[in-house]
């Protein structure tokens, strides 16, 4: 598949190191894997950014389908809450403070 043209949502290298191992739920090399994880997940930060529909995604990213389908996987797996409980202890670190409040 030929490079795309990058999208201003699109992750950066730093951020896609933080929220890879969030998102892996199968090996990246996986059989069933069509599509790239980190393609999958700039397509679900495009359609959250614009707030298009899912139908509406651009056709050179992955299709809406295959993204709804990961999404719901991430969602089912609550991907996206332990992301988030693990970077607001590293706030709290970061800020000085317990991770845990008390």
């Amino acid at each position: 598949m030929a490079q795309r043209s990058s999208y201003p949502s699109d992750v950066t290298d730093d951020e896609w190191t933080f929220v890879a191992p969030y998102l892996a739920l199968v090996c990246e090399d996986a059989p069933q894997r069509q599509h790239a994880l980190r393609a999958v997940f700039n397509a679900l930060r495009y359609l959250v950014k614009t707030g298009c529909g899912w139908r509406y995604l651009p056709h050179d990213l992955p299709p809406w389908p295959a993204v709804y389908q990961q999404w719901a996987r991430w969602r089912d797996n609550r991907c996206f809450e332990h992301m988030m409980a693990d970077l607001r202890e590293l706030a709290r670190v970061l800020a000085g403070r317990e991770a845990e409040p008390t």
